[in-house]
C-alpha cells in the first residue's frame, strides 16, 4: 500500500475506509461487521503497520449491502456464505 506525504496509507483510484466508517456507511454495528470479518463474508484490504487500524474500501461496501439485503430476506449465514462464495 502506498503512502502519500503525510503518511497516510492509500488505495489507488479508490476510498479508504475504517472499520467505523463502514459499519456507519453500512448500516451495520461495528460488532456485526467484525463478525463478518471473523467468518471470512467480507475481508479487509490492509492494515496500518503503526496502529493496526483494518482498511476497506468500496468493494467492501457493496458485500455488505449484500449482505444486509440478504438477511432482509431472512437468510441464515451459511446460505450467505454460499450465495456470495459462488
Amino acid at each position: 500500500m502506498e503512502q502519500d506525504k503525510f503518511g497516510y496509507a492509500a488505495i489507488i483510484m479508490g476510498k479508504i475506509f475504517l472499520l467505523k466508517d463502514v459499519a456507519q456507511i453500512s448500516g451495520q454495528s461495528i460488532h456485526t461487521v467484525k463478525y463478518y470479518l471473523k467468518i471470512d463474508l467480507i475481508k479487509e484490504v490492509d492494515r496500518s503497520p503503526g496502529t493496526d487500524s483494518r482498511y476497506f474500501n468500496n468493494s467492501t461496501l457493496r458485500q455488505l449491502t449484500k449482505i444486509r439485503k440478504l438477511r432482509k430476506q431472512n437468510k441464515p449465514i451459511r446460505e450467505i456464505q454460499a450465495t456470495l462464495n459462488r
